[in-house]
């Protein structure tokens, strides 16, 4: 393996191995057709099917009902992807099925038929599962006893990440919005197949890494961080061994699963189709309010049993991560809006219309915003071709033709753009923001977290969520002249393009903090089980972010715009506080773990 990763580190593209950007640009084409995809999925289930793009016209409850299932299970599908490529297939194989089975679920979904387009989501879900965990799990293989590069190698890593999310709601939702929702789920399959392609090519460049695991080799992490314990958990692992999965945990872990997917399904097909998988009640409790609640409780059984086993610093530790669990559960209820409220709101409440020195202003600055970015990336691939033309010449040439296609349709955009007297602003547009603020600020923020003034985890926590309020804060004060009930307004784009800022500071704080605390503070062989809490936590906040974004017209039309936004402000707000208040406790729960 060590010969393997020497070899991959002989021919080097910015100091990095080449192999490392052929996973960037794979990760960059599946990232482009996921959030292409994804900021389609609401604009398309709600738009009039009288209109001159018709969609599906279902209530807006309904839709995000749908979408905040189909997002909670994105994370929990890797958690058996990982399993999969750990025990059975190895990382690059599980990459390439995950990218094969997107590829038929963007496919199926550009049909647009009821049927396919459900079968299409569940593809999406199923491959998600065998990507996500395993890509990054391949860097981490790559980069085995070069650690100090390490860094360096994610951070280029999500570029891609941003890179692509941000092309991808740019050109699928431009051609969805002004040629037909097909061309936008569409395009987002030929550029997940494209992706797949150029990886599957590339395959003779990474010898053994990534390969099939040998019979020897176990691996204890199931998800997308194979490092190492520090060797100040080294005791705690040796407890671990001590302290094995019960029957009993078991039991609670299957009970509690099945409750929370029963609760997952049935939500959008009780809202939807007005039937239920659990049609009982308990107490004036529907059947489905009993069995998640219930799934809750056991839940929390098996934590508080499990964790009351550990001696005392490993017990405090694993606290200390469960109340990090429960703020990133809010977190991302809240940050999530912006794929389905904030969308709605983009589309049917803001002045999208630009017209004489403003419109031409903004046809310019999104020029800019398109292509500098597209010309850097570029300049990328033509040094990694350079370097591995020889070893990967069909890979190199699958990237140039979808790099082509890139180009061809960021021309054609802003060829009609600029042929257009006045100008107006697609709903999806407002996606892009949060991938151009993260890509521009993420340097002054890493440089923040490397000075003395670096805050502690829950201070950050902290800040992060108290940001996330602000941005709504803005959003309410700019929807608080809009009447009650109203399903449409005008209100300034100012007021979106201010919360999206705020918005991505408030995950800029957050996103380095979770998984890092994580496999610091959790015992060796536990990594796997909090690990799969995690994605849990994640997986809560996404369905909680469907559901309450569902309540938008009817706290709309009993109060108003601007209260929806308010109470999006109050409680970040106040959890974010609560998470500063705690900085002293969370402190000496991590005891000196920084």
């Amino acid at each position: 393996m060590n010969t393997d990763v020497e070899n991959l580190f002989k021919d080097k593209v910015i100091g990095h191995p080449a192999g490392l950007f052929v996973l960037f640009f794979t990760e960059m084409w599946e990232r482009f057709s996921f959030y292409g995809m994804r900021i389609l999925l609401v604009l398309f289930l709600t738009a009039p099917i009288l209109s001159d793009n018709p969609g599906w016209d279902w209530p807006r409850e309904h839709a995000l009902a749908l979408i905040g299932t189909y997002a909670s299970l994105l994370y929990l599908t890797p958690i058996v992807g990982g399993w999969i490529a750990d025990k059975i297939t190895g990382y690059r194989v599980a990459v390439v099925i995950g990218c094969l089975i997107m590829t038929l679920g963007h496919a199926s979904m550009a049909l647009e038929t009821t049927t396919t387009f459900y079968i299409g989501l569940a593809l999406l879900v199923i491959g998600t599962g065998f990507f996500k965990p395993n890509i990054t799990s391949i860097i981490s293989e790559m980069y085995k006893g070069k650690e100090s590069k390490k860094d360096g190698a994610y951070t280029i890593f999500y570029m891609g990440v941003n890179a692509g999310a941000f092309f991808g709601m740019m050109l699928c939702g431009y051609l969805a919005e002004n040629f037909g929702w097909s061309w936008g789920f569409g395009l987002a399959g030929i550029f997940m197949f494209l992706g797949m392609l150029q990886f599957w090519l590339a395959k003779d460049l990474f010898g053994n890494v990534g390969g099939k695991p040998s019979i020897k080799h176990v691996v204890e992490i199931p998800q997308n961080i194979n490092e190492e314990a520090p060797k100040e958990q080294e005791d705690a692992g040796v407890e671990e061994k001590l302290n094995p999965f019960t029957m009993f945990d078991k039991i609670l872990i299957v009970l509690s699963s099945v409750g929370g997917l029963l609760y997952l399904f049935n939500d959008p097909l009780e809202k939807i189709e007005g039937t239920s998988l659990m049609p009982f009640e308990v107490g004036g409790l529907s059947g489905s309010s009993v069995i998640v609640l219930l799934a809750l409780v056991l839940f929390l059984i098996l934590l508080v049993t499990r964790i009351a086993r550990y001696l005392p610093i490993v017990r405090d530790r694993i606290i200390a991560v469960s109340i990090f669990g429960v703020f990133t559960v809010f977190f991302f209820a809240f940050f999530e809006q912006s794929l389905g409220s904030m969308t709605l709101f983009a589309r049917d409440y803001t002045d999208r219309t630009l017209v004489g020195d403003s419109a031409m202003i903004f046809k310019i600055v999104d020029a800019l915003l398109t292509t500098v970015p597209l010309i850097i990336i570029t300049w990328v691939l033509i040094l990694l071709t350079k370097k591995t033309f020889k070893k990967i010449g069909l890979s190199n040439v699958v990237l140039a033709v979808a790099f082509a296609g890139i180009w061809f349709l960021v021309i054609f955009r802003l060829v009609n753009k600029f042929n257009e007297t006045g100008h107006e602003i697609e709903a999806t547009w407002f996606g892009i923001l949060n991938s151009f603020f993260i890509i521009t600020l993420a340097p002054l923020f890493s440089k923040w977290w490397e000075s003395k003034y670096n805050p502690s985890a829950a201070m950050k926590y902290g800040i992060g969520l108290i940001l996330l309020g602000l941005g709504f804060a803005i959003l309410s004060y700019g929807a608080s002249g809009i009447p009650s009930g109203a399903k449409t307004a005008s209100v300034s784009i100012i007021f979106l393009i201010l919360a999206y800022l705020l918005h991505t500071m408030g995950e800029l704080c957050l996103s380095p903090v979770g998984l890092s605390y994580l496999s610091k503070l959790v015992p060796a062989r536990m990594i796997g089980f909090m690990f799969g809490v995690w994605y849990l936590a994640i997986a809560v906040g996404q369905k909680a972010a469907g559901t309450m974004g569902g309540m938008i017209d009817k706290i709309s039309e009993q109060y108003s715009l601007g209260t929806f936004f308010l109470i999006f402000t109050l409680i970040p707000i106040g959890v974010g506080l609560i998470s500063i208040l705690l900085n002293p406790l969370l402190k000496k729960l991590m005891h000196g773990v920084r």
